[in-house]
């Protein structure tokens, strides 16, 4: 029999009700790791990646030699480690002969790997070597735009997979409403080739423009590189659609007689019952009605008149027979 162990303490108890899963998850935590070999572009690579996604990351600095993405067997360091930090995103690097500054991103679910993209570092510049106002620098844990340029990313599996990875990589906690005034940076990806991506960071600037939306202009602040896409592994179909599940909770059930439309808005159908007009009650009783009523009941008392006349001639008849 599996024994079951509870939380003695409040601070542990506080700990699962963190790690457990929720309705509306918060932002996924990213795992920064380093392999057996390391260059220096890498090790800049990752320390960059780090200080953008500084408010919701972890960077281990101890080299790993058990980890080997895409090799059997190889992943179990890597699924404990993200089981240890709760972290559903990870970043890998590592250097080789047969493949230089190699970097591995991935995604888990339920702290097992549920995809991973490899792509090579080339042509990288950090942030320390642009120059520009450090007044216009994005913020920490601000939201970002996203810019994906090229068709490639519509056609190309692989740029498919590696924009998916990008999106959950940078974008940080879902929400629903955005101000645009936090506005200040962007990620602009351009598909150079079916293998080849250019990624830059940009910040962005709102400048008047005489209308509402402001005339926006973008000062590359980096990091900057080429990703060329080298291997990439897709979920299976079982594990992707269990983790598409939606909770019942979260499905919104449809309003009736409402529809939605871009420009108007909500808009909502009312079905108004047939108005007996002829029927209701005035809040006067005009004279023409009183005398219609009073000869309606002299008419009435008339004939009650009569059938009791009536009545009293045919009982006296019957009494003389």
């Amino acid at each position: 029999m599996l024994h079951i162990k509870t939380p003695k303490s409040m601070r542990a108890k506080r700990a699962l009700e963190k790690r457990a899963p929720k309705l509306v998850e918060y932002g996924k935590k990213t795992l920064i790791l380093h392999g057996t070999k390391t260059s220096n572009v890498l090790n800049s690579v990752l320390t960059e990646i780090y200080h953008l996604k500084k408010d919701n990351a972890m960077k281990y600095s101890r080299r790993n030699d058990n980890i080997r993405p895409f090799e059997s067997g190889g992943e179990t360091s890597l699924e404990f480690y993200s089981l240890k930090t709760d972290c559903s995103l990870f970043v890998y690097g590592s250097h080789s002969k047969k493949r230089p500054d190699n970097l591995v991103i991935g995604r888990t679910y339920d702290h097992h790997i549920y995809d991973l993209v490899e792509v090579g570092v080339e042509n990288f510049k950090s942030m320390a070597s642009y120059s520009y106002d450090k007044r216009i620098a994005p913020l920490i844990g601000s939201k970002p735009f996203f810019a994906f340029i090229g068709e490639g990313f519509e056609n190309v599996e692989e740029l498919k997979h590696l924009k998916e990875v990008l999106l959950d990589l940078f974008r940080g906690q879902v929400v629903k409403n955005l101000n645009l005034a936090g506005l200040d940076r962007v990620y602009v990806c351009t598909a150079v080739s079916s293998k080849k991506v250019l990624f830059t960071h940009c910040a962005l600037r709102l400048k008047k423009s005489g209308t509402i939306v402001p005339r926006m202009e973008l000062v590359e602040v980096g990091p900057s590189m080429d990703l060329v896409v080298r291997r990439h592994r897709l979920p299976d179909e079982s594990l992707k659609k269990e983790a598409m599940k939606i909770a019942p909770e979260l499905i919104k059930k449809k309003e009736k007689n409402v529809s939605k439309d871009a420009i108007v808005g909500k808009i909502g159908k009312i079905y108004v019952p047939d108005q007996e007009v002829g029927n209701a009650s005035l809040p006067y009783k005009p004279k023409g009605v009183k005398r219609e009523r009073r000869e309606a009941k002299a008419a009435k008392g008339e004939e009650k008149h009569a059938e009791k006349k009536q009545k009293k001639q045919d009982e006296a008849e019957d009494a003389t027979a």
